[in-house]
This record gives C-alpha cells, structure tokens and sequence, in this order.
C-alpha cells in the first residue's frame, strides 16, 4: 500500500490522542478505587486499561489513513500491549512505568548496533524528511543513542524514586519535550552536513 498524505491536524490527534487522554484519564480517577470482577483496581491500572485498545486503535486507523507503519510505532504498540497489559493483569503499575525504560532502551540499542557496524540505521528511517551527509548521519545517530540510553536511565530514576505523579507528568510532557529539545539543539549538524539541493537546469 503506497504511503497517502493526510491532514497534519489529524495526524497529530491520532499520534498525540491516546497520550493527552491517558492523562486526563489518571488525572480524573486517581484518587479512586474501582471494583471489578472482585478485584480493586486505582485509577492508574483503569487509565493503562483505556489506554492500550485506544492506542492500538489510533495506530490502525494511522495506518489505514497513511498507508503506512513505522518499525518504531510497530515496537512502540508492541511494548504498551505487553507491559501495559501485565501492569492490568497483575494489577501493577510497575510493568506499565518500566515500559519507557524498555522502548528507549530497544531504540538506542538498536542504532547502536547499526553505529558497530559503521551503518546510520536513523537514516533509514529519517533520510527523506532529513537529508544529510553520511558523517552527519552518523554523528546524529551516535548522539540519539547517547540520549535514548539517557531517557532510559532517567525513566528508571523518576519512577523508582518519586510519585505516581510525578512520573505521570513526567511521561506526558517531559519526554515529549525532551526528545523536541534534543532535535532543537541539532541545528549546527543540519547546517554543517545539509545536502543542498541541486538548483541548476537541466
């Protein structure tokens, strides 16, 4: 299937959606406790319930919409599905808060091992939107990997040390804005190793 545009708004709530209500979720059944099938279970194990058929949803229809699926938003579902479901299962927010941990460890071990193999697997994945030298691939992929093992550890940190709160938030706005921040201060190597254009006529 051959990958179609769609409206970026819409991209953006199918991406950003289960996330934004994930939190609204927490933020509204956190203080309670809910019986089922004999079993109590706090606002955090609900809202990880919600969450994981409304995320598989989303990615389907991105899909569906786009005509296409990344590896990352493949593992991505994979990871949510298996530890948000233990989280349920067990009635355990660990699993569920160990999952970033998982994802970021998987992405920068993986474009790690590309880098051992002197190969930009980044690239791959980002050579259309960013197109760059082969060094300057390389520079960024070795500085991403550096970061996803950064995230990872902080995830570990945050959730081990503080409130259920605090990694909620943390989860919702400081990763997000972390990973902006990164690609924000990536500027000189767009500018350094940008494969300018071809502007002559042919």
């Amino acid at each position: 299937m051959a990958e179609k545009k769609i409206n970026p708004v819409l991209k953006m709530v199918l991406e950003m959606g289960p996330i934004v209500a994930f939190f609204v979720a927490y933020l509204r059944m956190r203080d309670q406790t809910f019986t089922v099938g004999g079993t109590d279970y706090d606002g955090f194990i609900l809202a990880t319930a919600g969450f994981i058929p409304l995320l598989t949803l989303t990615t389907v229809i991105l899909w569906r919409l786009t005509g296409k699926i990344s590896k990352m938003q493949i593992a991505t579902l994979v990871l949510v599905v298996v530890f948000g479901g233990l989280s349920v299962w067990l009635n355990d927010e660990r699993f569920f808060k160990i999952k970033p941990t998982m994802i970021y460890l998987l992405f920068g071990g993986i474009l790690g091992f590309g880098l051992l193999r002197g190969q930009s697997y980044l690239k791959v994945v980002m050579e259309e939107m960013m197109p760059l030298k082969e060094e300057g691939w390389l520079l960024l992929t070795k500085r991403l990997t550096y970061f996803f093992f950064g995230l990872a550890a902080l995830n570990e940190i945050i959730w081990r040390t503080q409130t259920t709160d605090t990694w909620v938030y943390f989860k919702t706005f400081g990763l997000t804005a972390a990973v902006f921040v990164f690609f924000m201060t990536q500027g000189k190597i767009f500018q350094d190793y940008a494969i300018e254009e071809d502007t002559k006529e042919t």
